[in-house]
């Protein structure tokens, strides 16, 4: 990633902090919908899962800058999906639910530059969870 787009992340990402609940409820209700498979891969109270979801995404934004330092944590995060029985096609589905989630809770701030940044940040992650 360039350091235009991780900025671009973490600014952006900025704005959805204090809506941080909102944007967990969005991007459920939305994966869900794009991949309805994936609803008993998770607990039927969501209210956890919604806190780690947001801090793993504030763990990865934060760090986006040094990436190397957070590749450990990344793969070790792509085994325990993949114990979760998690597949590589499950990343599609999170990944478009996660860019319009952002589009929703972003509205005219998701821009076309931020959506890329956005989409550079998940498949690079992505990738690293799914090599793992």
């Amino acid at each position: 990633m360039t350091p235009q787009q991780v900025e671009l992340v973490q600014s952006s990402f900025r704005k959805v902090v204090p809506i941080a609940g909102t944007a967990a409820d969005l991007f459920y209700d939305r994966l869900f919908e794009l991949a309805p498979a994936m609803r008993p891969m998770f607990p039927r109270d969501l209210g956890e899962q919604k806190k780690k979801l947001i801090g793993m995404l504030a763990t990865a934004v934060n760090s986006l800058h040094k990436l190397d330092t957070i590749v450990p944590a990344v793969q070790d995060l792509g085994h325990r999906h993949k114990r979760y029985g998690v597949t590589t096609e499950h990343y599609t589905p999170v990944g478009a639910a996660l860019l319009w989630t952002l589009e929703k809770g972003l509205g005219e701030a998701f821009t076309p530059d931020v959506k890329g940044a956005w989409t550079e940040a998940y498949t690079t992650l992505a990738g690293v969870m799914k090599a793992a």
